[in-house]
């Protein structure tokens, strides 16, 4: 394989692990592999192994060895020599080598981005890019400012917003070709345990999609009592919607979502950007969208969507040619 011409790009999350061999010029997927094995599982093992700090890079090494192994095997070759890009949590207090954040603002270009290049070793054939996070006064980031970087802003003085939804929702302004403003919404964490923990899990039930029946619907009347009334009371509508039989509970798991997205976005009402772009997992870029259309935020400012393996992978190689330059190498 020519390591030239294709890169190993690894989003090494808090509990999951995905490694791809990816062409740099078209960003084709080759081949892929994944794993539960986060560093979060990856940082205990460590510490069970009792291993000194020197060894902490080793450590991790062998992780992604044996999921380069398995590429090899399903492409029928070596990849010896082939770099890869590492974004996530690998360079947090859990990880590989932790890094410390670089303050904001920073190009949306990635040109100036905090990395780390650990050199290829005789036992591990491959040179490793590792890009640490970004933080704010009283807000931080890893993995998502490379999910911005390849997103591929226009450099202007009109203010863009970069909305990543997850599990902690990131809201990134742009402005002259650079970050500049930050903030994280525990979104999808809120909405995890209020459906799965205490009263309301009884009330809610996971299924369907969007489209599907009502679904909509109860979606969008989430939404429209997220602008109306304290999202503390509202929570509660999703146990009355259950105990006077008002919506199902596949119905009121989406009025549940519609709660908190709306609940989120509604300081978009007052600072409206002049783009957004939504750059994510498919099925909550389409949660986003409608509660962006329902807000009439969309109708005011362009919306565009971008899958979060897309932006992944674009942001990465951006990264990685951008240190090839300072290197010489190109």
């Amino acid at each position: 394989m020519d390591p030239t011409t294709t890169f190993l790009s690894c989003d090494w999350g808090t509990s999951a692990f995905r490694l791809r061999l990816v062409e740099r010029e078209s960003l084709k997927i080759l081949a892929e592999t994944h794993s539960k094995e986060g560093n979060a599982a990856t940082a205990e093992r460590w510490q069970q192994a009792g291993q000194p700090p020197a060894q902490r890079v080793a450590f991790y090494r062998s992780i992604l060895q044996k999921q380069l192994t398995k590429l090899e095997t399903t492409v029928k070759m070596s990849l010896d020599g082939v770099p890869v890009v590492i974004s996530g949590m690998a360079s947090s207090t859990i990880g590989m080598l932790e890094l410390p954040y670089l303050p904001l603002p920073f190009a949306t270009d990635g040109s100036d981005l905090l990395t780390r290049t650990i050199p290829a070793e005789p036992d591990f054939k491959h040179s490793i890019l590792l890009i640490s996070g970004v933080k704010s006064a009283d807000d931080v980031m890893r993995g998502e400012e490379v999910q911005l970087v390849g997103c591929q802003f226009e450099n202007t003085a009109e203010p863009q917003l970069f909305l990543h939804p997850g599990t902690h929702a990131k809201h990134v302004l742009v402005q002259h070709g650079r970050a500049i403003a930050m903030k994280t919404y525990m979104t999808g964490e809120i909405f995890s345990l209020l459906s799965t923990k205490g009263i309301l899990a009884a009330s809610v039930e996971e299924g369907g999609k969007l489209d599907e029946g009502q679904n909509r619907q109860w979606f969008e009347k989430g939404v429209e009592h997220s602008q109306q009334a304290n999202l503390l009371h509202n929570a509660f509508l999703v146990r009355t919607n259950d105990l006077f039989k008002k919506a199902s509970k596949r119905e009121n798991y989406f009025f549940l979502s519609g709660l908190l997205i709306g609940s989120e976005c509604h300081d978009l009402l007052a600072r409206r950007p002049a783009s957004i772009t939504l750059a994510g997992e498919p099925a909550l870029l389409a949660l986003y969208g409608a509660a962006l259309q329902k807000l009439g935020i969309a109708g005011n400012c362009p919306v565009r969507t971008k899958t979060a393996e897309e932006v992944t992978l674009v942001g990465q190689v951006a990264v990685l040619q951008q240190q090839l330059i300072t290197l010489g190498k190109i």
